[in-house]
């Protein structure tokens, strides 16, 4: 994977009208024993409710959650007060169906006003099986947001990660290209001069929980 692009350390000056936290959290767990990953315990609650949370304190709102594997269940257990649930029914399709939900949730409500005076410049895109990936990184990345044309993405010793931020005027053009679990991947790399790498590696761990080894990463 390649990861060329301006490199950021210091978070510049915040132009951000509003930029929407996009939590994708739709996947079954297959790797995982068919566990759901929002479902998984993580800080006194479920790791969805936490992931929440991080995009909240680092400064987006309003926050969309995709849902698919067991969405009702998490409907019915999860604490998620102010946020915007998104069902995918196409869940299993891969990363790349939920990607296209939640854009299209955050295009029709920004459409119809629903609180949004503007709607959002940009959704701040995180995974729901990164608890090392907290606020302060969630913050840094969102303070690259010049335009609705911006492009960043964390970046952890040079390497491009999580979370990744889609200024509006990517997002028809994202939803169109995303396929099965390739996300935003493709996308992106396509665009690597004008993608901004925010480097994260100092303050956050992106490491993900795909197996039962990687349990250990849950408090």
């Amino acid at each position: 994977m390649a990861h060329s692009g301006q490199t950021s350390h210091a978070p510049g000056r915040d132009t951000a009208p509003r930029v929407a936290g996009l939590l994708l959290a739709a996947g079954a767990g297959r790797r995982l024993g068919g566990r759901p990953k929002a479902l998984l315990r993580h800080s006194g609650g479920l790791l969805v409710e936490h992931a929440a949370r991080v995009l909240r304190a680092g400064g987006c709102g309003p926050v969309y959650v995709v849902l698919g594997a067991a969405g009702e269940r998490v409907r019915e257990a999860a604490a998620l007060p102010g946020c915007v649930l998104v069902d995918n029914p196409d869940w299993a399709a891969g990363m790349g169906s939920s990607l296209r939900a939640g854009l299209a949730a955050v295009s029709a409500e920004g459409a119809a006003g629903d609180g949004m005076e503007h709607g959002a410049g940009a959704v701040l895109v995180s995974l729901v099986d990164q608890p090392g990936i907290g606020a302060d990184a969630v913050a840094r990345v969102r303070a690259a947001y010049r335009s609705p044309a911006t492009l960043a993405a964390a970046a952890y010793d040079g390497r491009r990660g999580h979370p990744v931020l889609l200024g509006s005027a990517h997002w028809t053009g994202v939803a169109g290209s995303a396929r099965a679990d390739s996300g935003a991947r493709g996308y992106l790399r396509e665009r690597q001069e004008a993608l901004t790498l925010v480097e994260c590696a100092d303050l956050a761990d992106p490491s993900d929980i795909d197996t039962p080894d990687d349990l250990h990463r849950l408090r």
